[in-house]
Parts: structure tokens; sequence; C-alpha cells
């Protein structure tokens, strides 16, 4: 696409509401663009709708016209959510109308650099974590994208002294053509959206496109441990600053001495004897801070915190500046989040664990015994990958949603004794739960109840956020 001002008089349709729908409409509308928004959901499931009325803006709502895409539309931005295989992008592509999401829009607005985290798992976190660490060094961030402000909102309150903090999804990036971030950050790939790409192939083209565009003035930074990293790494145009748990690296950023894989991570003496170092090109280098002083533990969040220091000295951040946050920062709303302690039993929300990767670094983190509540969308996966978790960390396993049964099967092969079906109830608040009841009842004191579902919400809940607020509530009123 061109710059948003060039749209002046043109049609541009942006497809699906929420958010970021309502802020691309509003920045095309205030530029003379002649917008049309359609949202396949009723109008009374449409809320921001009567905001973009009020404004003169076309709202259609309860279907996809026939005629929403012609020949004279100019661009069709649409939600980051809907698939390519929507009639209304579909049309679009038939007509060779440009289809790009938020994300391009952002870009061409933000007068300010952009740093855009992309990966499978620990987005969420080390994008608020960068933001935490770019305030404390002075550098005016602006943490947006799909941690909750929209891209194109904080794009336009920016200015030049700011950073925007972006967290990007698969989804997000696959609509970019022009984007190009000053630091761009892919921090680990797995097997997750298969259902959304069609396969690993087109789920890692769409990561890359956040490097695609980059030159050797911008910093790609990437997790040397991880093979696709590493693959990206050799195609960057930019500038490579590697981070890493296991190698000790000659240039980027790691840990003195490194983890060893399959090292317990529920040794503190261990994660207290290790050290953050800053190597550069020179072959000098700067211990950040021992790995026992982050603000939240576990091995995945030791690499999310390598991550963050990365983009942040990319960003030209004092190291001194910003240690004091690396040591204060106690995570985010749903990643390994402490809920409540009933009865000697500790309750843990760990929702964003959409995919078996992350909660297996989940109960990695925690060293009593833990009571696993998991299940969720059903995207295809058999779960096996899970087994030795099963075998080995836990003490019991309630699976609920489509994907329970598949679970059950592989906590039978494990020899997992302890193991409850919750089908569905009323609705999936209490199908919920009653899955948090029947936790309870197999955990003692000193155990731990863990939500971390290895799988998305989509098949009970609105989104990963409600699943989470459900269980906290839960436990809280057990």
């Amino acid at each position: 696409m061109n710059h948003p001002e060039t749209y002046r008089g043109r049609r541009v349709v942006v497809l699906g509401l929420a958010r970021s729908g309502v802020s691309v409409a509003k920045v095309f509308h205030s530029l003379g663009a002649d917008v049309i928004v359609n949202d396949k959901k009723e109008r009374e499931l449409c809320p921001e709708a009567d905001e973009l009325t009020a404004l003169g803006i076309s709202v259609l709502c309860g279907y996809h016209p026939e005629d929403l895409v012609t020949k004279e539309t100019a661009l069709l931005v649409k939600n980051p959510g809907i698939p390519y295989t929507a009639d209304p992008v579909r049309r679009a592509e038939e007509l060779c109308v440009e289809v790009v999401t938020e994300v391009e829009v952002a870009y061409w607005l933000s007068p300010a650099p952009i740093i855009g985290i992309t990966g499978s798992n620990g987005k969420t976190t080390t994008t608020t974590w960068i933001g935490e660490l770019l305030k404390a060094a002075g550098l005016h961030p602006i943490v947006a994208g799909n941690i909750g402000t929209p891209l194109c909102e904080a794009a336009v309150a920016a200015s030049e002294n700011n950073w925007i903090v972006a967290e990007l999804s698969s989804f997000q990036l696959k609509g970019t053509a022009a984007f190009r971030p000053r630091v761009g950050m892919l921090l680990n790939v797995v097997e997750t959206h298969l259902d959304y790409h069609g396969g690993m192939e087109d789920y890692i083209a769409s990561k890359a496109k956040l490097f695609a565009n980059q030159t050797a003035e911008d910093v790609a930074v990437l997790n040397w441990d991880d093979p696709i990293c590493r693959e990206a790494a050799a195609a960057a145009a930019a500038r490579v600053l590697p981070f890493s748990l296991y190698e000790s690296l000659e240039k980027g950023v790691c840990i003195e001495p490194p983890f060893v894989r399959g090292e317990s991570d529920s040794d503190g003496a261990s994660a207290a004897a290790r050290n953050i170092v800053w190597r550069r090109e020179d072959g000098s280098e700067t211990v950040i801070v021992p790995v026992g002083e982050l603000g939240i533990p576990g091995r995945h969040n030791a690499a999310n915190a390598l991550a963050a220091i990365a983009a942040c000295l990319s960003a030209g951040a004092d190291p001194n500046a910003f240690v004091s946050a690396l040591r204060s920062f106690r995570g985010v709303e749903h990643r390994l989040e402490y809920a409540a302690e009933v009865n000697g039993v500790k309750y843990y929300n760990d929702s964003k664990a959409t995919n078996p990767t992350a909660t297996t670094m989940s109960v990695g983190s925690l060293s009593a015994p833990i009571v696993l509540i998991a299940g969720g969308l059903d995207r295809g996966s058999d779960y096996m990958e899970l087994l030795p978790l099963f075998r080995d960390r836990l003490k019991g396993l309630v699976a609920l949603g489509e994907t329970r049964g598949k679970l059950a099967a592989v906590a039978e092969l494990a020899g997992l004794a302890n193991v409850r079906l919750v089908e569905p109830v009323e609705d999936a608040e209490s199908t919920l739960r009653e899955a948090v009841r029947q936790a309870a009842t197999l955990a003692e004191p000193g155990d731990i109840v863990l939500l971390s579902p290895a799988c998305a919400s989509w098949d009970m809940f609105e989104s990963y956020e409600q699943r989470g607020r459900i269980f906290k509530n839960s436990a809280h009123t057990l």
C-alpha cells in the first residue's frame, strides 16, 4: 500500500471491527477516504459500530455484501484473525485489490521507530518487559499491537522521541508489504496456528516477514537456540544480534556459564551463579545482572529477559539505567500468574499457554507437585509431545474442551493415574469452575493447581483472557 494520505476520495474497505478496525477506519476517514466497515457479526454484537456511524462512516453488520469489494476498491484492511478464505478477501485477490492488516497502515503513519516482537511463545511478557526497560532508560516507549493498544492509535499518538514497542502475531505479519521495524525480534517458532496457516511453511514465512524489508541500518534480534531463528539470521539483511541460554556467544546477549539442556530449573543456586552478559563486536563485555535476580522465575523467562535486553541495547538504551527494571518486573496477567492459595494449595493462571511448548515451559518453572488443568480448541495435534511431561512432572490432570479426550489418551500412555475429564455443562464458565473444583480434590497442601491449557480458548471462551479470569475467580471462590 501507499501512505494513507494517498487514499483521499478512494474506497477503503475495513473488514472486521474490534479496536483495531475502529482505529484503522478513523484514520482513513480523517484523511478523506471513502471508508466502509464490514463485520459478519450481528449489529448488537458490534458495540463499536455506533461510534463509527456517528462519525459518518458506513458500517455494515451481519453479513458480507456481494458488492463490498469492487473494482473501485483501492484497499482492503482486514482484521488479522479473518482467514484469507473469507469471501471479501477472495474477491479482493481476484480483483487485484491489495489486502493488508493494521500493522502495515501503522508503519506508514508512525514518526517513531518500531520494535517488532514476534514468536510462538513469550511475546507478551517480552513486549511488556521491553516497555518497562525503555521507560526506565528514558526512551519514551509506547507499547502496542497484539497486546492491547491498536498500532494505528499508537502511531497517531507517537512522535520522533518515542519508540513503538509492538507485539505482532503471524496473522498480523502475513498482511504486511513494506513494514520495516527498526528492531525486529523472533523469539522462537513451534507448531501452532496451523488451522489458519495451513502448514508450517506459511506460518514461518509469515513470521519471517518481520525482517523482509530491514536493511543494514536495522537490527534483527534472534534466538540462537532455535534452528528456525538461525535460518532467519542467515537470510537477514539487518545486523543480527543473537541471544542464547545454551551457548557462550562471541557477540550477543547470553548466559555465563550457559544453561545445560535438560538441567532442572528448580535449582535456585544454579540460576544465582549465572550472569546475563552482553558481548560486543569489539570483544568487550558487560555483565548486566545475575539470572537469579530477575523479577520472574523460570528458564523461559530468562530467555525473555535476554531478548528484551537485546532489543533495548539495539535501541541505544544504557543497561545501567534499565537494570532495576529487570529486577522489579513481575510479569503480566495470564502468564504463570499467581492467583490464590486455598487450603495450602497454590493456584497459578497460565491461560496464555496456548500450545504444548508453552505448557511444558511453565510446568518446568515450578518445583511443587502439579495438578494441571488443560484442554481447549482442537487444531489437529495429537499432543504426544506432552507425554514426558505427563509422565515425569504431573500429579494429576483435569482435561476439558475439545481436546480433553486426546489429552486423556496421552495421560493414559504416560501412566498418570489421577485423570479427570470434565464434560461441558451449562456454559463455559460453569465448565471451567467444575474443572477447578475437581483439580482441588486431587491436590494436597503444598501442591500447585496450574491452568496451562496447551490449547487456544476459542472452543469455549471469547479469549484466553476470559478463560484466565474465570479460573482466578473460581480459585478465589472455592
